[in-house]
């Protein structure tokens, strides 16, 4: 009897099993080649994005200090009204895939780094610690747009190499076994009834041969018209 849960030992059952067996195993296939080729992806991303981070936290040390010394001349208050109006960036982004997954990249943007001219500020108002500071963030800010695509490529392709790692890890060490097993008792079941059913035919032969020809006996003949 076939356990709670499967299928008949039918031969249907087998060609279907056998069917959902070999997709198994061409998805398995395909996941790894996926799986290699988003680790080949990360691994040729993760030079330049090591080194845009370092270039960043460069940046930032740089930036940081000349933002406290502008506070200390000018305080929260005058840098407020040194920074005003607030500035707009406008930036174009466009949706592409990597190996299935979904990323954004900016193809366009304005320039980041300003003059004083193109800042608005009037002459004199500014001092040269209020300058520095708003040049060396404008630079940051240059940089973290410019990594910014990389780095959501980067969680985005660690994420589906996750996502495919737990796909695989389910094909091939639960379902595809699982299939397998069915296929094999399946085509066991049937091998056994398919014996069974000879030794069965050749009992029935034997018996009928030693039983010998079958008479006239208790056996009415139909006379044939001339």
């Amino acid at each position: 009897m076939p356990r709670l849960g499967e299928a008949a030992p039918t031969r249907s059952n087998l060609l279907r099993a056998r069917r959902r067996l070999a997709q198994v195993r061409k998805g398995v296939a395909l996941l790894h080649r996926k799986r290699e080729a988003v680790v080949a992806e990360l691994f040729h991303l993760a030079r330049p994005a090591v080194d845009a981070r370092v270039a960043i936290a460069e940046r930032a040390a740089e930036a940081y200090p000349a933002l406290l010394e502008a506070l200390a001349l000018h305080g929260e208050s005058g840098l407020r009204a040194l920074a005003w109006p607030p500035r707009d960036l406008p930036l174009e982004v466009r949706a592409s895939q990597v190996w299935g997954t979904p990323v954004a990249e900016i193809v366009a943007r304005p320039p980041i780094p300003r003059s004083l001219e193109t800042r608005g500020t009037p002459p004199g108002a500014a001092g040269p610690a209020a300058v520095a500071a708003a040049d060396r963030f404008e630079r940051l800010a240059e940089l973290l747009l410019d990594a910014a695509p990389r780095e959501a490529l980067l969680r985005r392709l660690g994420e589906a190499l996750a996502q495919t790692s737990r796909q695989l890890h389910g094909l091939e060490r639960r379902l595809a076994p699982e299939l397998a097993r069915r296929v094999t008792a399946v085509r066991r079941t049937l091998d056994e009834r398919e014996r069974e059913e000879q030794l069965r035919l050749k009992r029935l032969l034997a018996a009928r041969r030693r039983a010998g020809p079958v008479g006239d006996g208790g056996v009415e003949r139909v006379p044939r018209s001339g």
